[in-house]
């Protein structure tokens, strides 16, 4: 009954969760209340200044932020994207090397195995006082994960600081304090998660061929749809969950 009810309320996170338009009430305080903790604090002290800049540069009001953050294993980079809150395309405005990895190619699905997972993800909770440094946590596991999980599909998969890793992304003190400047931005101005889409390689034609003897192929094309829509349009593509666990791009 637990893994039915996780399930069931899974499927409607991720039927809901990848909206390219988000929550529009802006929320100041959530600044307000990360900045009660030192190293959030440090994180503005030394970051604010040039991002804001940065957003102004693309032509971002920095009070209406919308992020989206993509990651690749192969290559080991972690991208930021940003744009007005529901307005036009995105645009790369970082990239942070992945400074650990740890398992393979493919997705997680049990508690241990060392994998980070692939898949569409929302990042729904701060935590400024990781024991990484500062930390972003994933919805893992979402609705596809449970379908195909084991009985202990294990969690708490974040994005932190450090270059150490047992399946989640490590992208280094000063990688983390800038992008959780940047997601503390996009929260106070309203968006109440943040999309992020995570995958083994660039899903393209020629590199899922190169990779068809993979016990992963059949899973990496369920993703491949919606790195390509990303990739024409830059804007999120609509994901959902099919009944046998599959992802459904729109």
């Amino acid at each position: 009954m637990r893994l039915f009810a996780l399930l069931a309320t899974a499927v409607l996170l991720t039927f809901c969760a990848h909206s390219s338009s988000p929550l529009l009430t802006p929320d100041p305080t959530f600044r307000a209340e990360q900045q009660r903790f030192p190293r959030v604090r440090g994180a503005y002290a030394t970051y604010e200044s040039a991002l804001h800049t940065l957003l102004q540069r693309h032509g971002i009001e920095p009070q209406r932020l919308e992020l989206f953050i993509r990651a690749f294993k192969v290559g080991r980079r972690v991208e930021a994207w940003g744009r007005n809150q529901g307005e036009g395309e995105f645009v790369l405005l970082r990239t942070f090397r992945l400074a650990g990895t740890s398992g393979e190619l493919g997705p997680k699905r049990q508690s241990g195995d060392r994998q980070v997972p692939e898949g569409f993800y929302t990042i729904n909770r701060f935590n400024p006082a990781s024991t990484y440094h500062l930390s972003l946590g994933l919805d893992y596991p979402n609705a596809a994960d449970l379908r195909h999980a084991a009985p202990n599909p294990g969690g708490d998969i974040f994005i932190h600081g450090s270059d150490a890793t047992v399946g989640c992304l490590p992208i280094t003190d000063a990688g983390i304090r800038e992008l959780y400047v940047l997601a503390v931005e996009a929260r106070a101005a309203g968006q109440q998660g943040i999309p992020m889409h995570i995958f083994p390689f660039e899903l393209t034609a020629d590199n899922l061929a190169t990779r068809q003897a993979s016990p992963h192929t059949a899973f990496w094309q369920e993703l491949a749809p919606g790195y390509q829509y990303f990739e024409d349009n830059h804007t999120l593509p609509q994901v959902q969950v099919d009944t046998d666990g599959a992802y459904a791009v729109e």
